[in-house]
């Protein structure tokens, strides 16, 4: 048996009260132990230690050497296991740091992240905050078992049934088109849309498809895809410049109209609401942290909804 197997957390705090102390009725007095129990426990101390650690001088006892140096190392663990167990039960945002570790698609809303990274630093301003991109090559499942991420924040036809999850919103999808785009003047039918030159997310890894596509395709449909970018932030732009169709979430598309020569057109074809979630794993289930974490993400997913287009939420 290893030396650290026979020392447990109880043996360290009558190491530091004795110690202390400097007197083993009074330590235990503050254990809350009878004295007996005390001598034993300074007995087994001593063993382990190779060393008396406290001895008598005069009418007082006093620490040896080796048992000075030992008050401040028993401080410390005692500290920490303090810390480390009142952290798993409670968690307080305005002293807390902590690093928060989340991965997020880029076709949310464009003010989510902004205006969540604002909402965590006033929150809990100690705090650290890491976003990771949710592209292709990020096996996002991975990620949150080994706990490099606490939370991942996107979009799926069916989410994952191995991990908890928590609604954000539902959105309507709609087409973010050029002010010169003809639909904007005839208007546009199923076939015409389908026809059209459109615009999409690079696929999450090879031969995968997306929201739009994967409905399309369980209707029997395919688009006219022409263009593909992994920077959805970017493909606005392109729109504007173009005769390229996004497709997408109203709540996304419409962020642009204010900025760019581009208007958002209802779809021909009837898709359901794209419904966004955050998902995260059981080890972070009952983390006090995570729990805050996902209040939080939920509450400014709530703050940037449009009325009118307002989802139920679950509970983190």
């Amino acid at each position: 048996m290893s030396m650290f197997d026979k020392i447990d957390l109880h043996l360290i705090r009558v190491l530091h009260t004795v110690l202390t102390e400097r007197n083993v009725s009074r330590a235990a007095l503050k254990l809350g132990m009878h004295q007996p129990a005390v001598s034993a426990a300074l007995k087994r101390l001593r063993e382990l230690a190779g060393d008396p650690l406290l001895v008598r001088s005069g009418a007082g006892m006093v620490p040896t050497v080796a048992g000075l140096r030992m008050i401040e190392p028993a401080a410390d663990i005692l500290r920490s296991a303090e810390v480390m167990f009142s952290d798993a039960r409670r968690f307080d945002p305005a002293t807390a740091r902590h690093t928060f570790s989340l991965a997020a698609s880029d076709y949310l809303d464009p003010f989510f992240l902004p205006q969540l990274v604002i909402h965590l630093k006033a929150a809990a301003p100690h705090c650290a905050i890491d976003i990771h991109a949710l592209s292709r090559d990020a096996d996002y499942r991975a990620h949150l078992a080994q706990g490099t991420v606490d939370v991942v924040i996107g979009n799926w036809v069916e989410p994952p049934g191995d991990l908890h999850l928590g609604r954000l919103f539902g959105d309507e999808v709609v087409c973010l088109v050029s002010h010169q785009h003809p639909a904007v003047r005839r208007g546009w039918d199923e076939a015409a849309w389908l026809a059209a030159e459109h615009v999409a997310p690079m696929p999450a890894y090879p031969g995968a498809r997306g929201f739009i596509d994967e409905h399309l395709a369980r209707k029997g449909l395919a688009r006219n895809i022409t263009a593909r970018c992994p920077h959805f932030g970017l493909i606005p732009a392109m729109v504007a410049g173009s005769l390229l169709v996004l497709t997408t979430g109203r709540q996304y598309a419409e962020r642009y109209t204010a900025v760019l020569p581009v208007q958002v057109l209802p779809c021909p074809v009837n898709f359901p609401r794209m419904m966004y979630y955050q998902l995260w794993h059981e080890r972070t289930h009952a983390s006090a942290a995570g729990r805050w974490l996902r209040e939080q993400i939920k509450h400014v997913a709530a703050s940037l909804r449009q009325p009118e287009h307002v989802a139920p939420q679950e509970a983190a």
